[in-house]
């Protein structure tokens, strides 16, 4: 089989990929366009691998999205592809809408031309909002987007749905929680917490830090996103989740506690405007449907995160090295509080 996979040089993507190609026996065609998020570095260990095909373009072209299917005929998409986070999206909301809604439809429209036989919609809980101190999202749970970049995920979950209801394509959306591990952009809370820590820098935690999030180790996703792939029902929505709830604050005085730095680092900025309160997910349908169930200790795998930021010290320098320090420049100036 022949999968194409969308962001696959971005984090979630990049993990997917080395591990499916661990496996044998297929072909996986990865079409990313490496805006900042994007490392072509994360898929160093397959680049001499046989089945692996790498495709540098827009998904929003339409006209090279139709030559890459025409070229690879893959029979499965797996869409990971996404502007994602939310701080840029409220600062710049256009290429959020443009990637995520417009970048969708034109591989959906790709997909059916091309007689794609799967497709894989890789999507958030953020969809859902925000949920207060009880309960747990479903797949029933009403969509509720608070941000601009959750308004476009759900768009584009949406407009996958409607593609399997309208044209009958095999379309499944799938909605992870919090991912965590190694090759993650700098600019999300564990690796910048990490890198900040290892510098003796100020930890910028939003607000009082009590926003609950249930944290899934990355491989852990993937494989639940295999177990759609490969079993999922076309036209449903599996939401993945761990069932591993953390405050934001908890997350970070681990991190410290781990490399052995005071809370003293730890410093409360300005909330973010809108800012959800809780994420929870509830696997049932995913765990009793399709078979599974997330296979990693959370303890261990923060651990083994964070020592793995300890270790690849030369990987998260270069990310720096592009606009990242820049943006957090602007994103944090006159912010900190104490």
């Amino acid at each position: 089989m022949t999968i194409l996979v969308t962001g696959g040089a971005g984090f979630i993507g990049a993990n997917y990929v080395l591990s499916r190609l661990a496996k044998g026996s297929e072909s996986i065609v990865v079409v990313d366009s490496l805006t900042y998020a994007g490392n072509l570095e994360s898929l160093a260990p397959v680049e001499n691998n046989d089945s692996f095909h790498f495709v540098k373009a827009d998904i929003t072209d339409a006209d090279a999205m139709q030559q890459i299917f025409e070229t690879h005929k893959p029979q499965a998409v797996v869409h990971f592809a996404a502007e994602s986070h939310v701080d840029r999206s409220i600062s710049g909301p256009r290429v959020f809408t443009e990637t995520n809604v417009l970048g969708t439809q034109v591989l959906l429209d790709a997909s059916r031309t091309q007689g794609v036989e799967r497709f894989v919609m890789v999507s958030t809980d953020e969809v859902y909002g925000s949920l207060g101190k009880e309960g747990l999202f479903t797949e029933s749970s009403p969509l509720k987007p608070s941000s601009p970049y959750s308004a476009s995920k759900a768009a584009a979950d949406l407009l996958a749905l409607a593609y399997s209801h309208t044209y009958g394509l095999d379309v499944m959306v799938t909605r992870c929680s919090n991912n965590y591990g190694p090759l993650q952009f700098p600019e999300k809370l564990i690796p910048l917490m990490v890198i900040n820590a290892l510098h003796d820098e100020p930890l910028p935690v939003y607000g009082d830090g009590m926003q609950v999030r249930d944290w899934i180790h990355v491989l852990d996703h993937n494989a639940a996103v295999d177990a759609v792939l490969e079993k999922g029902k076309s036209g449903e929505v599996y939401n993945i989740g761990a069932e591993n709830e953390r405050a934001n604050v908890d997350i970070v005085r681990h991190i410290l506690k781990h490399l052995d730095k005071p809370e003293t680092l730890i410093r409360n900025v300005a909330d973010r405007p809108g800012h959800d309160r809780r994420y929870a997910i509830d696997p049932t349908k995913i765990e009793r449907e399709l078979g599974w169930k997330p296979a990693k200790d959370p303890k261990v795998a923060l651990d083994e995160t964070i020592d793995w930021y300890v270790n690849n010290r030369e990987w998260w320098e270069r990310v720096r090295s592009g606009d990242y320090q820049t943006y957090y420049a602007k994103q944090y100036a006159n912010r900190l509080e104490g």
